[in-house]
């Protein structure tokens, strides 16, 4: 294990309107009228010196006629990772892979294949996260029917990724747009790629990205499930945020589950992640908050936590896993917050002062 920096990205997404359904015009009005190239000028400046690129949703915040004004604002940064981004647009609002109307199943499918051809061209990753490929009540689907579209539409949009090289990410999610997403935890992602990979798809390049916030949600443990993916070959990318887990908020990294999230570094480490090139990407909505400051926290305390996590003695850690014993494993950990033999004697002397 050595110390080398994962590189990172951030989603643009972060610096937008940020509305809400309270506020459809979003906390930072100030900004809703700022096209992409403006945008990107903007967190190009804020952010240059510790962010190594960006991630963009097509085809509304990249398309190929934006794309080369995008690249010249981009200076040094680069663009990591298109993701899918039909579910803004009320044409799919019942979804586009598994949509009733086979017009429009084609023409999203279309649609995000052309994405793909953008991020073949820029040398980026393709995401995609089916928000709103689910439904909202009881009775309103064919179970099996749905997944069955669904599983062809991705299959159709992964098959075309790998004819041109372009590695393909899924993204889970349990609620919101859809109620309920179909690929709505880390489990319905293997089973995806499994269903893919039996149509005869190439899954090689099919690999899952990690939304901290989306397993928080679901009780997922971060470490498990990093773990779990590394071990199948399917730990793709992370989408590095918070919250208080029983709604994506996307907040700053490690405002909330430190512990989570610190023994997410630590494992991230060991399995040698970023040493083939993955990145840290960061989802962040800064509702209220200054973006750019927003997000230049999140990097530094990601940075602390990562730093902490390798400071973590291994040893001392796997022999009190190999006896399951939680208490060794905490006081191996709290000694690298401070918790040392020093300050654990001082709070003893403290205790007897007060007898």
């Amino acid at each position: 294990m050595d110390n080398t920096q994962v590189k990172n990205s951030v989603g643009i997404w972060a610096f937008g309107p940020n509305a809400t359904r309270f506020v459809p015009a979003g906390y930072h009005p100030e900004v809703v009228h700022e096209d992409m190239v403006t945008r990107t000028k903007r967190v190009v400046s804020g952010l240059v010196d510790i962010v190594d690129g960006l991630e963009y949703h097509y085809p509304g915040e990249i398309n190929e006629e934006s794309v080369e004004a995008i690249k010249a604002a981009l200076g040094p940064m680069d663009i990591y990772c298109i993701a899918a981004g039909l579910h803004p647009d009320p044409t799919y609002k019942m979804g586009a892979f598994i949509n009733p109307d086979a017009a429009l199943r084609r023409k999203g499918i279309d649609t995000l294949k052309r994405g793909v051809d953008l991020a073949a061209a820029l040398g980026a990753h393709f995401i995609i996260w089916p928000g709103a490929e689910g439904y909202n009540y009881n009775f309103q689907r064919d179970y099996a029917q749905t997944w069955d579209r669904f599983i062809d539409g991705v299959g159709e949009v992964v098959a075309h990724a790998a004819s041109k090289g372009v590695t393909v990410f899924l993204e889970h999610k349990n609620s919101e747009p859809a109620m309920n997403i179909l690929m709505r935890n880390i489990s319905a992602c293997l089973y995806t790629i499994d269903r893919v990979r039996r149509l005869g798809v190439d899954t090689s390049r099919l690999s899952v990205n990690m939304d901290w916030q989306h397993l928080i949600m679901n009780g997922e443990n971060l470490a498990e499930y990093a773990a779990l993916l590394h071990t199948e070959g399917k730990l793709g990318h992370q989408h590095a945020n918070s919250g208080w887990g029983t709604f994506d908020d996307d907040n700053m990294v490690g405002a909330a589950f430190f512990m989570q999230t610190l023994e997410l570094a630590m494992t991230l480490q060991d399995v040698g992640y970023g040493s083939q090139g993955q990145r840290i990407g960061y989802d962040l909505y800064p509702y209220t908050e200054d973006q750019v400051a927003a997000v230049r926290q999140s990097v530094l305390q990601w940075a602390f936590i990562d730093d902490l996590a390798r400071k973590i003695d291994r040893k001392a850690l796997e022999a009190a896993r190999t006896n399951a014993d939680a208490v060794e494993g905490y006081r191996v950990v709290y000694q690298v917050l401070g918790l040392n033999k020093a300050y654990t004697e001082s709070i003893i002397a403290r205790r007897k002062k007060t007898v």
